[in-house]
C-alpha cells in the first residue's frame, strides 16, 4: 500500500510541477516586454533564492558549508537556471510562448539520448524509448503541423531554446549529485548562485535602477519567481531522487497539454481534433518513463 501511495503522490508532484513550469512561458512573456532579460532573469532567481534560504533557515536548517558542495551547486546553477532561463527570455521577447513551450519540451529526450550514449547511469530500456516516443508523438497530435508554422522564423531564438533544453537534460543528469541532501538545499544554493552570476552583469548590462516596468511585468516576475522557480525547484529535486533524470524530465511532456488548456478556458482557443488522442500518449509515455526501474548493480 505504501509503494502505491508514493507512487500516486510522485506523479502528484509530477503534474505540479508541469503545471508550474508550464504556466513560466507565460509569465516570462509577460515579463521581459518590460524587464530586459537578464535582469528579468536575475531578479527571478534573487527573489526564489532568497525565499528558499528563509524557507532553510524557518525549518532550523542549514545550507551546506563546504566548498566541493557549493562548486556542484555552481554548476548545476548554469545548467538548470543562469543559462535557460536567460536564453528563454530572451527568446521570447520574439517567439511565442506556446512555440517555446513546444520546443522546450523536447528535454527528455536529450535527458534519454545523453543517459543512453554518454552516462549511462540509469537502465535504459525498452519501456522509457516507447515513452520518449510516445511522447514526442503525443505533442505533434496536440499542437498540429499549424502550429509548427512559426518554426524557421526568428531562427536564433527557436536555436536558443533548443540550447536551453539541452542545458535542462544536462542538469537533469548531474542532479543525482544531490541525492544525500534535503530537495530544499540544491535549490536553494543553485538559485543563489545563478543569481551571483546575473546579478553583475544585470547591473553592468541594463542597469536595472533606469527601468520603468509595468505592473503586469512585476507580478509576473513575482508569480514567476516564488511559485514556478522556488516551489518547482523544491518538488524537482525531490523527483529527481525517486524518478531519476528521464522520469523527471517527462513532466516537459505534460506542459503542452496543461498550455493547451488553459488557452481553452481561459483564452477561448480551440482543440484540435486530434489533440484529445495526442494527450493519450503523453499519458502514457509519462507512465512508461516514470514506472520503477530496476538499478544496474
Amino acid at each position: 500500500m505504501t509503494g502505491k501511495t508514493n507512487t500516486a503522490t510522485d506523479l502528484a508532484l509530477l503534474l505540479a510541477l508541469s503545471t508550474l513550469w508550464g504556466a513560466s512561458y507565460t509569465f516570462i512573456k509577460i515579463g521581459v516586454e518590460t524587464i530586459p532579460p537578464v535582469t528579468f532573469i536575475a531578479a527571478r532567481t534573487l527573489i526564489a533564492g532568497a525565499a528558499l534560504a528563509l524557507l532553510v533557515r524557518l525549518r532550523g536548517l542549514k545550507l551546506p558549508g563546504d566548498r566541493q558542495t557549493w562548486k556542484r551547486f555552481l554548476v548545476q546553477a548554469c545548467l538548470n537556471s543562469a543559462i535557460p532561463f536567460t536564453l528563454i527570455a530572451w527568446a521570447e521577447q520574439t517567439t511565442d510562448a506556446g512555440l517555446a513551450t513546444i520546443l522546450n519540451s523536447t528535454t527528455p529526450i536529450f535527458a534519454f539520448l545523453l543517459t543512453a550514449l554518454i552516462t549511462r547511469h540509469e537502465v535504459v530500456t525498452g519501456r522509457k524509448l516507447y515513452g520518449v516516443a510516445a511522447g514526442l508523438f503525443g505533442i505533434c497530435l496536440i499542437v498540429g503541423v499549424e502550429s509548427m508554422r512559426g518554426l524557421g522564423q526568428e531562427l536564433w531564438a527557436q536555436i536558443a531554446i533548443v540550447a536551453a533544453t539541452i542545458c535542462y537534460a544536462s542538469a537533469a543528469i548531474f542532479g543525482q549529485n544531490f541525492r544525500g541532501l534535503d530537495p530544499m538545499m540544491p535549490a536553494a544554493g543553485t538559485l543563489i548562485c545563478s543569481a551571483a552570476i546575473l546579478i553583475p552583469i544585470s547591473l553592468a548590462v541594463d542597469q536595472p535602477w533606469t527601468l520603468a516596468p509595468s505592473a503586469n511585468s512585476v507580478a509576473a516576475l513575482l508569480a514567476l519567481s516564488i511559485f514556478s522557480t522556488a516551489l518547482a525547484f523544491v518538488i524537482y529535486f525531490r523527483l529527481l531522487h525517486v524518478l531519476g533524470s528521464v522520469g523527471t524530465t517527462a513532466q516537459a511532456y505534460l506542459r503542452v497539454p496543461i498550455g493547451v488548456a488553459i488557452g481553452v478556458v481561459f483564452l477561448g482557443e480551440s482543440l484540435s481534433p486530434t489533440a484529445w488522442l495526442g494527450l493519450g500518449c503523453v499519458v502514457a509515455g509519462v507512465i512508461a518513463m516514470t514506472l520503477p526501474a530496476r538499478r544496474l548493480g
